[in-house]
């Protein structure tokens, strides 16, 4: 097997050091070069022929997401975005993702040295991912991802879900409560979500979403699922009851949990630690849903590197939920969904065009095994 071939583009001497100086630690990938903006990049792209790109957006000649269209046109290649924690530059990084690119690495606007060595094992895991992961806009054409060159290595520093919630029996069901609908997504999660949650009409179920994203980046995500859906889509505050109609995305610096009042289900947003690496985590909202609503749920988990919601899954499945699947075929990275098939937490694996129809015509896991 051999090596990740990476090329950098990025206008920064300073990002395209330390980029080649963190990938290159890596004994599975080997950086062949490095361009100072975009028509540099098209020559040595032609030369050197890499297996995965890092791109930034905002760079001389001609901007990013320019260029990115036009290689997904041309020569569609997995790319990882280099974007800064700003709200433009959250906006540029989601319609890159639109687009085509995988992932994306976030920058600060200060002590970008320190923050990107700090977050070296996490950039090294997303070009990994990025070389084996499909590419092309998941709705128009896709090219299968090359035969896997390497193995993701693992991140330090896990924390399970219980330093947030600890496990607990099922609570008993009391008075009329909603069907609820708990949807956990990461890599190519955002296309994903909008394609889920387009279809659906003004008073369907309530609907929560956790997706890995930097906080910096809720605003703009909820806008754009809120313009893909009649639902209307928000970020919730803490206490906030839950009402059909309504999209809440779990903001990207809290955990998003669901308790139960009564016939009521509130939400509840944790600052605590990280789950499996990550602040929001799939596992918190699925397993407090577990908890709180049982069989009155349906888990969707979609696309992404790594576990995280594969627990959460389990919990929910065993607690009777209905729990659906998005199939290999169809995901960017089919990481989190293949973890919870291996769990036996899946009632259904489905095509990404599919589930949105399975989630109105099977509301409870009953009439799932009907159809």
């Amino acid at each position: 097997m051999g090596k990740i071939r990476v090329l950098i583009i990025d206008d920064s001497a300073l990002i395209r050091k330390i980029l080649t100086e963190v990938l290159s630690s890596s004994p599975d990938i080997e950086v062949v070069g490095a361009a100072a903006d975009p028509l540099i990049a098209r020559d040595m792209i032609k030369q050197l022929n890499p297996d995965v790109l890092t791109l930034d957006i905002e760079m001389p000649h001609m901007d990013g997401i320019t260029f990115l269209s036009n290689l997904m046109r041309l020569r569609p290649t997995p790319v990882v975005m280099i974007s800064t924690l700003t709200e433009h530059g959250a906006e540029a990084t989601l319609n890159a993702l639109a687009l085509g690119a995988v992932d994306f690495i976030a920058k600060p606007k200060v002590d970008v040295v320190n923050t990107l060595n700090e977050y070296a094992e996490e950039i090294i895991s997303k070009v990994i991912v990025a070389a084996q992961a499909k590419v092309g806009n998941v709705y128009n054409k896709s090219v299968k991802p090359k035969t896997p060159v390497a193995t993701v290595p693992e991140i330090s520093e896990k924390h399970s879900v219980d330093v947030i919630l600890k496990a607990a029996p099922v609570k008993p069901h009391i008075g009329p409560t909603n069907k609820i609908i708990a949807l956990g997504a990461s890599t190519g999660g955002t296309e994903a979500i909008k394609a889920v949650v387009k279809g659906f009409p003004a008073d369907t179920s309530p609907i929560l979403i956790t997706q890995h994203l930097p906080a910096a980046f809720s605003e703009s995500f909820v806008r754009h699922i809120d313009l893909a859906t009649e639902m209307s889509a928000c970020i919730p505050k803490h206490g906030q009851t839950v009402e059909p109609g309504n999209i809440y995305l779990s903001p990207g610096d809290k955990h998003m949990l669901v308790i139960r009042e009564g016939g009521k289900y509130i939400i509840q947003l944790s600052d605590g630690l990280p789950v499996n690496r990550h602040k929001p985590a799939v596992d918190v909202l699925f397993r407090s849903v577990a908890q709180c609503a049982g069989a009155n749920a349906i888990a969707v988990l979609l696309t992404g590197m790594g576990a995280d919601g594969a627990m959460g899954m389990k919990e929910m499945h065993d607690a009777g939920a209905l729990t659906i699947a998005q199939d290999e075929a169809s995901c960017v990275v089919y990481g989190m969904p293949k973890e919870a098939v291996k769990l036996g937490a899946v009632d259904g694996i489905l095509p990404l065009s599919a589930i949105p129809q399975l989630i109105m015509q099977a509301p409870t896991r009953a009439l799932f095994k009907k159809i």
